[in-house]
């Protein structure tokens, strides 16, 4: 199993971080990362998510949503063609921070046995997680 996990302090409250990231028919308006994403936050849906990494190939895939809760929580598990190769299960937690400050927290983690051979494809999902973060600060704070 391999992880990754980015933080990001937000000057916004929860609420309005929840807002832009469940907006997924803005993502390509500010997302560089997550270029398109479609369906539902709603748990038991099916999404279509494609993805951009820096410096990699854009992907698309569908996973299915395992959390979605207003405010704190969107989880989907995602497998690259059958589970049990390369399966990533991917979450945004949002946790407060004072009265008016929210943490982003995107981590997903990766099983399969395809996972030992992925080294360079995860490093750049680690800049595109960071450079998600850091643009869906910028629009919640705006």
């Amino acid at each position: 199993m391999r992880e990754i996990h980015v933080e990001t302090d937000i000057a916004a409250p929860c609420g309005r971080v929840w807002s832009v990231l469940t907006d997924f028919a803005a993502y390509p308006d500010w997302n560089p990362f997550i270029t398109r994403l479609e369906g539902e936050a709603r748990e038991g849906a099916r999404l279509t998510v494609r993805i951009h990494p820096p410096g990699g190939r854009a992907m698309t895939f569908r996973p299915t949503v395992l959390a979605a809760v207003p405010g704190r929580e969107l989880r989907w598990l995602g497998h690259l063609l059958v589970p049990g190769l390369f399966d990533g299960e991917h979450a945004f937690r949002l946790e407060p921070r004072g009265a008016e400050g929210c943490r982003l927290v995107q981590e997903e983690r990766f099983r399969g046995l395809l996972v030992p051979l992925l080294g360079r494809a995860l490093a750049q999902t680690r800049k595109g997680f960071e450079a998600m973060n850091q643009a869906l600060k910028e629009r919640a704070e705006g």
